[in-house]
């Protein structure tokens, strides 16, 4: 049996890893059938990660933690979970594998992420990550003192626009609709920041560019017709959805209390509603969605852990 399994292999999961072992459990799995490291594998460029003062891409800042985290004995297994169950009177934790094998643990973390949903425009898939971005705080400081294009109308559209709003010259918002889903305070906020341009019942046709020179503008399907929008950074925020499958039961419940929007409760200790059980990263409540909140994450988590493996073991 295992005193803690790690359900995913991005930042908070490495770092569950590092500090569950260095903290002196014997015997810690982390599940991830592909190589580690997450989502943000997937940029770039970074260049605010603590400590770190050259810009990197997400491949190179993550390349050596799988070498660091697992130098103390976390085992990787390059397999996918599929179902995490816990027996109600042992309390003992059952890892379902893709494979039909299981395994029992004493504490698990889990930390499957999200995903960004896609607005369905042509070219986004192609420029993503050229100039198409689901995150301004990692990539808004690019774009500083230039136009930029925001799409959707709910909360997170609304606030990173206004976040945008401060590093760029202007920000058009795109949404579908002339109403929005956004907190009335945040619209506000929002409609009294002179250098965002509401562009309403509007959707983004196509985004174009160069591969070498990325994008270079995107034309909006509006009342009036095609609009063209000579902006080089265009960030999508039309919602996430959280990989929280791992946690459904066979009746359709979860395992733990989760919100409306599918995301994992939890206290600051990372605990989720089930004892012995944590959620990290960007599955969980009010997750800002940044690398070193991942981690951070991660070894909170792994602190509760360890404490709550040795009183239950």
């Amino acid at each position: 049996m295992l005193d803690l399994a790690i359900i995913g292999g991005g930042p908070a999961g490495l770092t569950a890893g590092l500090y569950a072992t260095r903290g002196g459990l014997k015997s810690v799995t982390m599940f991830e059938k592909g190589v580690p490291g997450g989502q943000i594998m997937n940029s770039s460029e970074i260049e605010n990660y603590p400590g770190v003062p050259e810009v990197m891409s997400g491949m190179d800042l993550m390349a050596k933690w799988p070498e660091q985290c697992q130098r103390f004995g976390l085992k990787h297994e390059m397999i996918t979970v599929t179902q995490v169950t816990r027996n109600s009177e042992t309390g003992i934790f059952t890892i379902h594998k893709e494979d039909g094998t299981t395994e029992d643990a004493i504490s698990v973390i889990v930390g499957t992420g999200s995903t960004p949903k896609r607005a369905g425009f042509k070219g986004e898939n192609e420029f993503f990550g050229k100039g198409v971005s689901t995150c301004a705080t990692c990539d808004g400081f690019f774009y500083k003192d230039k136009e930029v294009t925001v799409i959707g109308g709910g909360d997170t559209a609304l606030e990173e626009a206004v976040y945008l709003a401060g590093i760029c010259s202007k920000v058009y918002l795109v949404h579908r609709r002339d109403t929005f889903r956004a907190a009335p305070s945040t619209v506000e906020r929002a409609k009294n920041t002179p250098n965002i341009e509401f562009i309403v019942n509007s959707t983004p046709d196509e985004v174009f560019g160069e591969d070498f020179a990325g994008v270079q503008g995107i034309k909006i399907k509006t009342p009036e017709g095609i609009r063209q929008l000579d902006t080089t950074g265009v960030f999508i925020f039309v919602g996430n959805d959280v990989n929280n499958g791992v946690l459904k039961q066979d009746d359709g419940s979860f395992l733990c209390d989760i919100t409306e929007w599918g995301e994992v409760v939890v206290n600051l200790k990372m605990e989720t509603s089930i004892h012995g059980l944590y959620a990290t990263g960007d599955m969980r409540l009010d997750a800002p969605k940044q690398v070193v909140v991942a981690a951070g994450d991660g070894s909170t988590a792994a602190i509760g852990a360890i404490s709550y493996v040795m009183e239950n073991k």
